[in-house]
């Protein structure tokens, strides 16, 4: 059976080189059928492979916001996720994947192994688990690096796709959660490969601000109310902490920490406290 997956790759068109090399390790794909959009935040794609098409936005939406516009117009059984500086090295990625999602259904959301092509150190953020431990060993996880991400598109669809309004920062912990939410498990597949530079991501501007305020708007949307501050009090004691090693950027956290409590981002959605329990069985409770 060959399976026919719709793949998103967002792209402001300043990494052109990288773009084309994600898009040849997509091309090159083996046993699988694609359907591959190139979403242009506030860029108009052109140059694109014969096969790929572009969606031009206008403005600039945000990362989650964009990758669901690319959802829109593209089809298949599942969606794929591939950042415009990231690539897949192997032929049979998504294949391999997409089987292993098939034979354990309750797995709704696969993130692979990430690792920078030229062997610089790999950021332990790649890793999204409390305890990182071999970066090859999979478990379950309740946050994804969402540069590479397979799902099955129709839990996608059911769980409302990326939370629009984070714009950067945080959006892979909503995933994540949802799909625990949906009653399946979000899964870190160590045995599989992406490839991505190893780039400090406080090189943006709004790095320190969006990481604050979408922490609170994270709580806000998708947890029962009584464990909202638990969670925020919990992320805000870190982050102080952290502080006192690196400084840097604190002004700009503290005012995105109270944006996030004066501004409504909408979307709620609460998980429910039996999804609680069996997050906090699987390892990690959503308060930490």
């Amino acid at each position: 059976m060959t399976h026919r997956i719709g793949v998103v790759s967002l792209s402001q068109g300043r990494r052109p080189e990288d773009l084309n090399r994600g898009l040849a390790s997509l091309q090159a794909q083996q046993g699988v059928e694609l359907d591959i959009v190139v979403v242009g935040n506030g860029w108009d794609p052109t140059g694109l492979p014969a096969g790929v098409r572009g969606l031009h936005l206008p403005d600039n939406l945000g990362i989650p916001a964009g990758r669901n516009r690319g959802v829109e117009q593209v089809t298949g059984d599942w969606i794929f996720f591939l950042d415009d500086d990231a690539s897949i090295p192997s032929s049979t990625f998504l294949s391999d994947a997409v089987a292993k999602i098939v034979a354990d259904p309750t797995i709704g959301l696969l993130q692979p192994r990430v690792e920078d092509a030229e062997g610089k150190e790999n950021p332990r953020r790649w890793i999204p688990r409390i305890r990182k431990g071999d970066p090859q060993h999979p478990s379950n996880v309740f946050s994804v690096w969402e540069g590479t991400v397979l799902m099955p598109r129709p839990l996608f669809d059911e769980i409302g796709g990326w939370g629009d309004p984070y714009f950067y920062a945080h959006e892979g912990i909503e995933l994540a959660w949802r799909v625990w939410g949906a009653g399946k498990r979000a899964w870190y597949a160590g045995d599989l490969m992406a490839n991505h530079p190893a780039i400090d991501p406080a090189r943006h501007s709004y790095y320190y601000r969006l990481n604050a305020r979408n922490r609170i708007w994270l709580a806000k949307r998708n947890l029962p109310v009584v464990l909202v501050p638990i969670y925020v009090a919990s992320w805000t004691t870190i982050q102080v902490l952290r502080s006192a090693r690196n400084p840097v950027g604190m002004r700009a956290w503290w005012g995105g920490w109270f944006a996030g409590w004066r501004e409504n981002p909408g979307g709620r959605r609460s998980i429910s406290w039996a999804t609680v329990g069996r997050m906090a069985r699987a390892g990690r409770p959503p308060v930490i």
